[in-house]
């Protein structure tokens, strides 16, 4: 009789994962320090007047997904004989109505959104600032057609080289010009 007890205490061990060296909760999920940790800020940093709309797209549809916050921001650069917090009226003449634009359209799709502007003397500067004063789970950049208009391959080397983060450079096909512009703002300032 002792021997069917001992085969049944083996089987049921087996059953449970103990004679194999792990055991799974009750419930079937893992501890919380076993789990992937899920990506809840991405960042959209952006330099002029426009970003592509598949940037855009892409940083909506993951944010939905993974129930992130977008964080778009302006990057403006401040010239090295001006102090850092020094007005830059025409850089904002382009970029606030995009940082306006993104924000109406991200709180439309009922994601939420914490608009920011990054100052530095150039793009990677305003750039490196903002990602060690905060942290982002995510960044993805519109990579611009021109280099001389926003964050040169110099700069996204240095992005993909030197950030603890996931990043996506995303480029569309030459034959989608579609953006997303301050131009599309509704209401005033």
């Amino acid at each position: 009789m002792s021997a069917w007890v001992t085969i049944a205490i083996a089987l049921a061990a087996a059953a449970l994962g103990i004679g194999a060296g792990f055991w799974l909760p009750p419930h079937g999920r893992l501890p919380h320090r076993e789990r992937a940790r899920p990506v809840r800020r991405i960042l959209l940093p952006f330099t002029g007047e426009a970003i592509s709309r598949r940037a855009f797209e892409a940083a909506t549809r993951l944010a939905r997904a993974e129930n992130a916050t977008i964080i778009p921001a302006f990057l403006a650069r401040v010239p090295m004989n001006l102090p850092l917090d020094t007005p830059v009226p025409r850089q904002s003449e382009s970029g606030m109505p995009l940082l306006e634009a993104i924000e109406q359209r991200v709180s439309a799709l009922g994601i939420p959104v914490e608009s920011r502007v990054a100052r530095g003397r150039s793009y990677r500067d305003a750039l490196r600032r903002i990602l060690e004063s905060e942290q982002f789970d995510r960044v993805i950049v519109s990579v611009p057609e021109d280099e001389r208009s926003g964050l040169t391959h110099d700069d996204l080397l240095w992005l993909i080289d030197r950030v603890p983060a996931e990043i996506m450079l995303l480029r569309p096909a030459q034959t989608d010009t579609r953006q997303i512009s301050g131009a599309s703002v509704s209401g005033h300032f």
